[in-house]
């Protein structure tokens, strides 16, 4: 892959990516913290300042090197976890659960935005600006926003695997019985070698493409 080729693909991608990434993040904390919980408020972790929220390389590293590599088709990556505090829901189980999937549905409503303003406004404009200053404006700009539309889909759906400490994992023991809600817990210390496996196998693959082409294919239609 040349150098040039490489650097459009950063360029492209990092500004969706951490997007995708801090938003994530937020909206847990924030939900939290409208259903009892001031602890990320509290730690300066309710903002877009991306600053508080970066880890080098879940944030910024892999995330890029997956996306260049798997020419978008696979993108992953992690902030430092908005701190939550479950003791201070009225509803610990629940609420827990409703927090995590705050996660997931932020970046599915932020591709479907990005799809809008591509579709209504990029589109459009490209076509009366084909050249001169506002061309050369438009066009990276809808590049941006068409890798905004996948990322934040391949993200909310790789962070759905009912595998703790992913946000699937979390929703689903809000769902279970105690005891099953308990069993499942105990997966978590050993969920993220999991997941390394799940990718490096391909597995995630078969299970994450699907359902991103299906939510890709329904916010197509909007």
């Amino acid at each position: 892959m040349e150098i040039e080729n490489i650097i459009q693909k950063v360029l492209i991608s990092a500004i969706p990516i951490l997007f995708a990434i801090v938003l994530h993040e937020v909206a847990h904390g924030y939900v939290a913290f409208k259903l009892g919980d001031p602890t990320a408020k509290m730690l300066g972790r309710l903002t877009l300042n991306p600053i508080p929220h970066i880890d080098l390389f879940g944030t910024v590293l892999m995330p890029i090197l997956l996306y260049i590599f798997t020419n978008g088709q696979f993108v992953i990556g992690y902030a430092k976890p908005v701190p939550i505090n479950t003791s201070n829901f009225r509803n610990p189980k629940r609420d827990m659960a409703i927090s995590a999937a705050s996660g997931p549905v932020t970046n599915i409503l932020l591709a479907a935005l990005s799809f809008i303003i591509l579709k209504y406004v990029l589109l459009p404009a490209s076509g009366i600006a084909s050249s001169g200053f506002f061309g050369t404006i438009i066009e990276p700009l809808a590049l941006i926003f068409t890798a905004s539309v996948t990322i934040n889909v391949i993200f909310a759906t790789f962070n759905m695997l009912p595998i703790p400490p992913l946000d699937g994992g979390r929703v689903l023991m809000g769902f279970l019985p105690y005891r099953q809600a308990v069993a499942l817990s105990k997966i978590e210390p050993y969920g993220f070698f999991i997941v390394i496996i799940f990718v490096a196998t391909g597995i995630s693959s078969y299970i994450i493409l699907p359902v991103a082409r299906f939510i890709l294919s329904i916010i197509r239609m909007l």
